[in-house]
């Protein structure tokens, strides 16, 4: 069996962190390949690694001196590295860093180095091989992944490695200029190695026992998700969950490879694992709620809107001429509602409204802002009878009016809109009827 474990920067801001990796690690033989990101904050108020390249690289680039910032993430590495006792140094490296940072190499390979820094001293506490991610993940001269081109390179050079480090969040163009991904790349680095493997299994080690039904900061302790697919991963992602990188999703999805989300602090906890599709059913009714706030809400009215052809497709033209993208559109026999994001349609509000106006000439178009939207998720929905009743005497109960109400085809999610200022009451309400009660 073939595992692939990526740890964030939070599990190894520290040598007492590294030393739970390690141990977590060398716990399972087939925790073979290991894809690390830049040391995280090891307390409150402290700095990440990649914070301090960034600014130390913004002073270089300047021409004002930076040795004393340079001199600050050396020592953070030389931290790790007495705390392990290791017999190791990364002082030829930074001399690198400093001429290139002096030659301009550019912000991305800055923010790169923290996680090729840790990669090389995750390699040599382990005794595994180091692999630089810019051998073997590759970007195109326009700076896009190259998907194919990496899964060939990748998978030849890991056949000849039994253990090995890979750095997470960056890769190379065919020049050598280093290029990264964005926010939380080095979920997407763990993915892509997993799926050069064919990997049995993808261990994603972070701060969190698993993915949470809902966000920690408006209920407090929610319940963990033990099983969750792809698409209803994607769908509370999409909401604004946060676990993974979104992007991360897809490399593993496309081999039929499951994800493990588990906590480096305790690795006795199972965890949530992340599938393509399952039988087995939830613990409750609902998988998660996720939800964002900022919305504006344009309804359309008009008699006899359903016998005019045409109509909403030039409503929504309407929006795109605007550059305006689309949230949600529930509608009627003679309404229809368009949702957008608030930012996005303000600028732009008084065009919509008149372009609407010359397009459909509605009898009536009216404009309410500050709403937001919240996707109640889970696989198990389409087979328990009143779940939007549920949904809409939870927000009665709470006071909430809800103000739309739209299900997919697949009866997968539920989408609710209420007021900005109801938003967390409306999440710990639903949360509240689905999951504490069945507690």
């Amino acid at each position: 069996m073939k595992k692939v474990v990526k740890f964030g920067g939070s599990s190894l801001a520290s040598a007492k962190q590294f030393e739970k990796v390690g141990e977590i690690i060398r716990s399972d033989k087939d925790r073979k390949y290991v894809v690390p990101s830049a040391p995280g904050k090891r307390f409150d108020g402290d700095i990440k690694v990649t914070d301090m390249l960034y600014d130390c690289y913004h002073t270089a680039s300047e021409g004002k001196a930076f040795d004393d910032k340079l001199a600050a993430i050396q020592e953070r590495y030389l931290e790790i590295i007495s705390g392990l006792g290791l017999d190791f140094s990364l002082a030829e490296d930074f001399k690198v860093i400093r001429k290139n940072f002096e030659d301009g190499a550019g912000d991305e390979y800055a923010a790169s180095r923290g996680e090729f820094l840790n990669g090389k001293v995750m390699a040599a506490y382990l005794g595994f091989e180091f692999i630089d991610a810019a051998e073997v993940i590759l970007f195109d001269e326009d700076g896009n992944f190259n998907a194919d081109e990496t899964d060939k390179r990748m998978s030849a050079r890991l056949k000849t490695c039994e253990n090995a480090v890979i750095p997470g969040f960056y890769g190379a163009k065919a020049d050598g200029t280093v290029k990264t991904f964005s926010r939380g790349g080095s979920d997407i680095t763990g993915s892509i190695v997993a799926r050069a493997l064919r990997a049995d299994l993808y261990e994603n080690w972070t701060d969190v026992s698993g993915f949470l039904v809902t966000d920690p900061r408006i209920v407090k302790n929610p319940e963990v998700v033990d099983i969750i697919t792809y698409r209803e991963l994607r769908e509370l992602s999409y909401m604004g969950a946060s676990v993974l990188h979104e992007d991360a999703i897809f490399p593993v999805r496309k081999a039929g490879i499951p994800i493990n989300i588990r906590n480096t602090n305790h690795p006795e906890d199972k965890g949530t694992l992340i599938v393509s599709t399952t039988s087995q059913r939830s613990k409750f009714t609902i998988t998660g709620i996720a939800g964002k706030k900022g919305f504006v809400a344009v309804t359309v009215d008009k008699d006899m809107m359903n016998t005019q052809i045409g109509f909403c497709r030039k409503v929504l033209q309407v929006f795109e001429e605007n550059d305006i993208s689309i949230e949600h559109m529930p509608s009627g026999i003679d309404t229809m509602c368009v949702f957008v994001h608030q930012d996005e349609f303000q600028e732009h509000e008084q065009m919509v409204l008149s372009g609407i106006q010359r397009s459909v000439e509605p009898d009536v178009v009216d404009v309410e802002a500050d709403l937001a939207l919240l996707a109640v998720v889970g696989r198990d929905m389409k087979e328990a009878r009143g779940t939007a009743g549920r949904i809409f005497s939870a927000l009665a109960h709470a006071n909430i009016n809800c103000k739309m109400i739209d299900q997919g085809s697949s009866e997968l999610n539920i989408i609710i809109g209420v007021k900005n200022a109801d938003f967390e009451a409306a999440i710990q309400a639903i949360y509240d009827i689905f999951i504490t009660t069945q507690l």
